[in-house]
C-alpha cells in the first residue's frame, strides 16, 4: 500500500495513493459511517482548481483526490519523488470499490447519467459482481437543484441504507455535488467521471496502451470532438505551461483558494 499524504500541483492537494490504499480510505470511513468527499482527478479537473479559487477551495476540503490521469501521476513522481507505478483511474477504482463492497456486504447508491445509462450499468456490474447489493440509483436531472431538493435526494440517500455513493455527473458538477451534500451524508460520496458510461458499455473506452503512454485524452477528442475540443485542445497546453513554471520555480501556487460565494448543487 502507498499512501504517501497529499502533494500542491497547481494548488490543488492531490494524493499520493496507489489503488489499495485509495479503497482501504473509502471504506474505513463507509465502516465508521462517516463523510467523506472522493474524486478521481486528471488534468481537467485538476485544472478547474487550478484556475478557478473557489473550486479550488472545494477540492481541498476533500478527504481523498486520487491521481486519474496519467500526466497527474507523471508529475506528482517527478516533482515529488513519489515513485507511484501507476495512476488511480476512476472507472478501475469504481470496480474495486464494487468488489470490495461485495466483500463487506455494503450497499453502494448510484447517481447521475440517464437512466438508460444507470440501467446498462447496474446489469454490467450485476454480472460482474453477481453479490453487490444496490441500494438505488437516480439518473441526473441536469439542471440546478432547488435547496429543498437537496435535502430531500439526501434523504433518499440515507433512507435507502447505502453505505457508498457513487456520482457521475461529469467534471466539475460531480465535485461541486459531492462537496454540497458531503457534510448530508454519512457516507463516501466518489465521483467517478465517465465511469458510468465506460463502465454500462455505451462510451469505449481508449486501449489500454493509449491509457499508459497518457494518451486517453486524444482518443476521447477523436470519439467526442464537439464537446471535448475546448477541453483538451486549451487545458491541456495551459497545464503543460503552469506545471513548467512550477517545476522551475518561476511561480508558485497557493492551495488557500477561496470559499464558494454560494451553491451551484446541480443534479
Amino acid at each position: 500500500m502507498l499512501n504517501s499524504g497529499k502533494r500542491n500541483i497547481l494548488g490543488v492537494l492531490i494524493d499520493v495513493v496507489d489503488y489499495e490504499s485509495a479503497v482501504d480510505i473509502i471504506f474505513r470511513a463507509a465502516k465508521e459511517k462517516r463523510p467523506a468527499a472522493v474524486s478521481a482527478l486528471a488534468v481537467h479537473g485538476l485544472m478547474t482548481g487550478a484556475l478557478d479559487r473557489e473550486q479550488r477551495f472545494r477540492l481541498n476540503q476533500f478527504e481523498l483526490l486520487v491521481p486519474d490521469g496519467q500526466p497527474v501521476r507523471w508529475v506528482l513522481n517527478a516533482l515529488y519523488g513519489a515513485e507511484l507505478p501507476d495512476r488511480v483511474y476512476g472507472p478501475n477504482l469504481t470496480l474495486k470499490v464494487c468488489a470490495r463492497a461485495v466483500e463487506e456486504q455494503l450497499p453502494v447508491y448510484f447517481y447521475g447519467a440517464t437512466p438508460e445509462i444507470l440501467a446498462a450499468l447496474r446489469l454490467a456490474l450485476a454480472t460482474r459482481f453477481p453479490g453487490l447489493i444496490v441500494a438505488g440509483a437516480e439518473p441526473s436531472k441536469f439542471r440546478r437543484l432547488e435547496p429543498t431538493e437537496k435535502v430531500e435526494l439526501a434523504g433518499r440517500i440515507r433512507a435507502s441504507g447505502a453505505a457508498l455513493l457513487f456520482v457521475g455527473l461529469g467534471c466539475p458538477r460531480q465535485e461541486i455535488f459531492a462537496y454540497e451534500l458531503r457534510d448530508l451524508l454519512p457516507l463516501p460520496v466518489l465521483a467517478v467521471g465517465a465511469a458510468f458510461p465506460f463502465l454500462a458499455g455505451i462510451l469505449p473506452q481508449a486501449p489500454v496502451w493509449m491509457q499508459n503512454a497518457g494518451l486517453e485524452w486524444l482518443y476521447r477528442l477523436l470519439s467526442e470532438p464537439r464537446r471535448l475540443w475546448r477541453r483538451y485542445l486549451l487545458l491541456n497546453p495551459a497545464y503543460l505551461f503552469l506545471v513548467a513554471l512550477q517545476a522551475l520555480r518561476l511561480s508558485t501556487f497557493s492551495t488557500e483558494g477561496q470559499a464558494p460565494s454560494r451553491e451551484l448543487l446541480h443534479g
